[in-house]
């Protein structure tokens, strides 16, 4: 396997980082690569290669050692969703999203709920899901429809959802519903639903573009009766916890980002060098994504080393920017590898055409790019205020949408 390291942004990685990152390129090449190309070719489910990590002890992340973790950083996290996506996008993803259901329970859970879920999702014994987006609600999250009634000393939850990834075959579901339909965000409350649930329906394993290897579904709610103890945090709290855990989901995408532009370059390079030294054209244009690879690199350790900072700020804007700008990269890198190939770049042998198509998605979920524009737009405004302020402040459709 060929690798992409370089010196400035692995400034960042310290030890424990550097460690990590031998043991997973180990993994990734003798588990991993192998598999990439039949599980694109074939749409079979990259579970394989998601355990191979697992049993590596490389997918508990985050999580402390009580807990089935290892206690790692999200610098650390986020090199290893790259280096994952850099080989096999589809596996950086069920990886990505064993992360994002655990996530809210180390964050809300009582340490009962710690450690009845959080070991078997660390450990790959138990795949999980996060259940936010719904047909008629997408990035707006304020606005979904799933209800949890209140029945006894538990809920009854009813409604769908859709775009559910690993959705299809997760045990454990960290699913958002609201308690009152007419109090907006105020009502959302998150809740643990066990995969086995009676009353839970699979609905169908949605296709796609790219990204072939981790399945997408649609779930359906119908009387689902939870206990009192599935409730996640507090009633009502569920919009903050949200918000929490979207500065992890969308670092994680972010680093999918660099991870497939990381990949389509190396896998585009040896071709294009392969009659000797390229036109002048084409080594500009190699030195230009090679430029862009590292910056990106640079910008994800970064903000992710400030996100785990204990005095972080509020990070909504700079991660926005963080996972703007580094899943357009891995769409662009691609895209002009694919060009830069010429006839070539359509072929399924040359790793390009792949990444592309698995590239798109990362512009889509975790809230989509335009929603990353409208952040940014909004927190730059709210700084320079005085500087922008000029009577027509209130009349922007930008600003309405934004806010």
């Amino acid at each position: 396997m060929r690798y992409l390291d370089e010196h400035v942004p692995d400034t960042l990685l310290g030890p424990a980082e550097l460690e990590l990152r031998e043991r997973l390129r180990t993994v990734l090449a003798s588990e991993v690569a192998p598999r990439a190309a039949e599980v694109d070719a074939a749409g079979a489910f990259a579970g394989p290669s998601y355990q191979a990590l697992a049993r590596a002890g490389l997918a508990r992340l985050l999580f402390r050692p009580e807990h089935g973790g290892t206690g790692h950083g999200t610098v650390a996290y986020a090199m290893a969703v790259a280096e994952i996506a850099a080989v096999c996008a589809s596996t950086s993803l069920i990886y990505m999203t064993q992360t994002h259901a655990a996530f809210p329970i180390l964050v809300a859970g009582t340490e009962a709920q710690r450690h009845e879920y959080l070991p078997s999702l660390c450990s790959g014994e138990r795949y999980g899901s996060l259940a936010i987006t719904e047909p008629e609600a997408g990035s707006d999250v304020a606005a979904l429809r799933t209800v949890a009634y209140r029945d006894g000393a538990g809920y009854l939850l009813d409604g769908a959802k859709t775009f559910i990834t690993t959705g299809d075959r997760a045990d454990v579901i960290v699913c958002f519903a609201t308690v009152d339909p007419a109090a907006g965000r105020d009502g959302l409350t998150a809740f643990i639903v066990e995969g086995d649930a009676p009353g839970l329906r699979r609905g169908r394993v949605l296709d796609k573009l790219g990204m072939h290897g981790s399945t997408t579904a649609e779930l359906f709610l119908d009387g689902v009766r939870v206990p009192a103890g599935a409730l996640l945090g507090r009633e009502g709290g569920g919009w903050e916890l949200s918000m929490r855990s979207v500065v992890k989901s969308r670092i994680s995408a972010a680093a999918q980002g660099v991870g497939i532009a990381t990949g389509a370059y190396l896998a585009g390079l040896d071709r294009l060098h392969a009659g000797g030294r390229p036109p002048q054209r084409v080594a500009f244009a190699l030195a230009e994504l090679r430029t862009a690879i590292a910056a990106a690199r640079l910008l994800l350790y970064a903000t992710a080393a400030a996100a785990d900072r204990a005095d972080a700020p509020d990070l909504v804007a700079e991660v926005a920017m963080l996972k703007l700008a580094c899943t357009d990269l891995g769409v662009h890198v691609a895209d002009t590898m694919t060009g830069l190939l010429g006839g070539a770049g359509d072929l399924t042998g040359t790793g390009v055409e792949h990444r592309l198509r698995d590239a798109v998605v990362t512009q889509i979920y975790d809230g989509t790019n335009n929603v990353q524009r409208l952040l940014v737009d909004r927190d730059t405004r709210k700084r320079l205020s005085p500087v922008l302020a000029g009577g027509s402040e209130g009349s922007s459709p930008e600003r309405r949408e934004a806010s």
